[in-house]
């Protein structure tokens, strides 16, 4: 059972939203740029069952932070997808309905340590997503989000680790804490929005129409985060 579970999904499927979800306010957006560094990191809390169940965690992806010319890149790599980067606001708004947390360097990284971060992010583009060599420690040619961190925080000399593949995305956030190599920052409840209300003089039909739409939509998306994690 644990190996299927496993195979399937285990160290990290991003939660991805579909195209209708708006972008996140502007506020949030702004008060995160305040804080954010190059190295900073996303934890998200989203509804793939599998990363909650095999993980023992409620911790289901992570992205690391890079800012260029006063805006912030994040890098992650999803299932699906595989290995990407995209704006701070479509990554946001990827992650809704659920809650991220970030986390910072507890010193700045030195321009080295930035240029190593970066450089290794950026060489693994395109590589596809991967996971199940989560569960032997081995290499594969994929890489799952948690693994993908790992690496960058290694190649930028702020972690160590034994075998990268083998890291969730709990187990990361709580080993840069307990090392001190990070400082907690804020988190936040990600709310998909409310359908629009019925209006007053939509027929019977078209009531019950919207109203069943809507319910399988969202019954749907619902399936599709907690058993294909995206």
């Amino acid at each position: 059972m644990w190996a299927t579970v496993a195979v399937c999904v285990i160290a990290c499927c991003g939660d991805g939203q579909g195209a209708d979800t708006p972008a996140p306010s502007a506020p949030m957006i702004a008060e995160l740029k305040q804080t954010l560094q190059t190295g900073s990191l996303i934890f998200s809390q989203g509804d793939c069952l599998a990363v909650r169940i095999f993980s023992q965690s409620s911790y289901t992806h992570v992205g690391g932070v890079v800012e260029i010319e006063n805006d912030f890149i994040v890098y992650d790599s999803m299932n699906g997808t595989g290995v990407r980067k995209t704006s701070l606001e479509e990554y946001v708004r990827q992650q809704t309905p659920g809650s991220i947390r970030i986390v910072h360097p507890a010193i700045a990284f030195t321009d080295d340590q930035i240029t190593s971060y970066v450089t290794h992010l950026e060489s693994q583009l395109g590589r596809k997503y991967a996971v199940k060599h989560h569960l032997t420690g081995s290499r594969s040619d994929g890489l799952h989000c948690s693994e993908y961190m790992t690496d960058a925080l290694v190649a930028a000399d702020q972690i160590t680790a034994k075998q990268p593949s083998r890291v969730s995305p709990g187990s990361l956030l709580e080993g840069v804490m307990a090392s001190n190599a990070y400082l907690a920052g804020s988190g936040y409840d990600l709310d998909a929005p409310e359908p629009p209300l019925q209006t007053a003089d939509a027929t019977w039909y078209q009531r019950a129409w919207r109203s069943t739409s809507g319910c399988c939509s969202k019954s749907a998306t619902k399936m599709r985060r907690w058993v294909l994690c995206r």
